[in-house]
């Protein structure tokens, strides 16, 4: 790309370094409000974890440049992910780079795409009636308590295939007790601040989390253990068709490279999943009109429809992208680093300076979405929408690896809530986004009343 002689200054906020950090820890909705309003396409941030502040961009054209395969300007190295190594180690697609980053997406992509989709839909449509009927009528609940419930047993039963024994408690009881260590700014500032993270013991908070880590660790490894004495090749769960993987080479993946993926699928892919059918009850509740029209399209399809015939119903899949629009999950794609000086829009980026794309900020830009804030599924069904303009998975080299298993549980799990569960919003007041860990959640967890099954 041509550099231009004359370049706009990049925008920074006149506060300081460190109370930025802690606002975007705090309250990074009201932190990323505040960034879009000084400049409307990119802007320095100062961010925990690393340390100098690093370039946001929110703008399409510039998360084109900088997330786009073709890019030769922008390179994607692991290391930059240091933030999330704790939880999923080493050797996940997170942190690896180059080569073994391209190899080792090659062997996982296969196991969430085709019509193993349609199987793992049956499953997944049974693990959310299941859920669902354990509620009691007149009984008071928090939404995201019980999609975290389905989505985490969808991990366990259909990545895992771990669908009972010994060790299917265990892992749900050890995966729900490591997540909600971060559920508090306190808590979240272990994985921002590595100076924090010091091992004094199991009394010690950081200690703790390793302790329980190791813990699940050895009930993963007893599974891919047990797995690799006795092989069973007609099994489909999505671990088995990844011990079964090679690479060019015939190499398959080993015990570490098996168990970091299962990590990241674990605790990025369900909690995500989680958190976005629970925003996405909450609109339904607030939007009757909204669920009538889910709910007439859905019976339309007749008694006992298939569940990929629901997953392709337009207005449902409408629904769920307003919903990962207003509320993206994660607020942040994967950092970039610029190989050598460049430009992005009308500024200069020199070499080696790291960036990033604000999902959240790129979905609230009015030019793109007229009044913002507004749910309206609609929208969806009016235009199409870039990679560029929508990218609630990311996109590039480091797009979410398992975005057809979360759309295909987010719709099926929002069809069943819409179609089997009379329910009634108890939260009176508009339900704001907190930071939980690495994500942004229902601060109340979206709490609800249940009042029966429809029949």
């Amino acid at each position: 790309m041509a550099i231009a002689t004359e370049f706009k200054s990049i925008p920074r906020l006149s506060t300081g370094k460190f109370q930025q950090k802690l606002q975007s820890l705090l309250n990074p909705v009201g932190y990323l409000t505040r960034l879009a309003a000084l400049a409307p396409d990119l802007a320095y941030m100062p961010a925990a974890g690393y340390s100098e502040p690093l370039v946001l961009a929110y703008h399409p054209e510039a998360m084109r440049q900088l997330l786009s395969n073709s890019s030769q300007a922008f390179a994607a190295p692991g290391e930059l992910n240091g933030i999330i190594e704790p939880l999923v180690g080493q050797q996940s697609l997170v942190s690896l780079s180059g080569d073994r980053h391209r190899q080792e997406r090659k062997l996982i992509m296969p196991a969430f795409h085709g019509a193993r989709m349609h199987n793992y839909g049956a499953l997944i449509t049974q693990i959310i009636k299941e859920e669902l009927s354990q509620l009691k009528p007149g009984q008071a609940f928090q939404m995201q308590d019980i999609t975290q419930k389905i989505t985490l047993r969808t991990i366990i039963e259909v990545v895992f295939g771990v669908q009972g024994g010994d060790r299917y408690a265990p892992i749900m009881a050890m995966t729900r007790k490591i997540l909600n260590r971060f559920t508090s700014p306190i808590a979240n500032s272990f994985l921002f601040f590595t100076s924090l993270q010091k091992d004094f013991g199991a009394w010690s908070p950081w200690g703790s989390f390793i302790r329980d880590r190791q813990a699940l660790d050895e009930l993963i490894y007893a599974e891919l253990q047990e797995r690799r004495a006795h092989p069973d090749p007609e099994r489909t769960d999505i671990l088995s068709l990844l011990m079964a993987a090679t690479d060019e080479a015939g190499n398959t993946m080993d015990d570490q490279q098996l168990r970091d993926e299962l990590m990241l699928l674990l605790f990025a892919g369900h909690e995500t999943t989680a958190i976005a059918m629970a925003w996405g009850t909450y609109w339904l509740q607030t939007h009757p009109e909204v669920m009538a029209k889910v709910r007439a399209e859905i019976t339309a399809l007749g008694e006992n429809p298939d569940p990929m015939d629901i997953y392709r119903l337009p207005y449902l899949a409408a629904v769920c992208n307003e919903t990962l629009r207003i509320n993206p999950v994660a607020m942040f794609t994967f950092a970039r680093q610029a190989v050598s000086t460049t430009q992005l829009l009308d500024y200069s980026i020199e070499a080696g300076t790291v960036l990033m794309g604000s999902i959240y900020l790129l979905h609230q830009r009015p030019d793109l979405y007229p009044n913002p804030r507004e749910f309206r599924p609609e929208r969806f069904l009016e235009r199409q929408f870039t990679p560029y303009e929508f990218m609630p998975f990311g996109d590039g080299v480091r797009r979410c690896a398992g975005e057809a298993l979360a759309m295909v549980e987010l719709r099926l799990g929002l069809a069943a809530i819409a179609t089997q569960a009379d329910l009634t919003l108890l939260d009176q007041m508009p339900v704001a986004a907190k930071r939980k860990g690495l994500v942004l959640s229902p601060a109340t967890g979206v709490k609800m009343r249940f009042n029966g099954m429809k029949i």
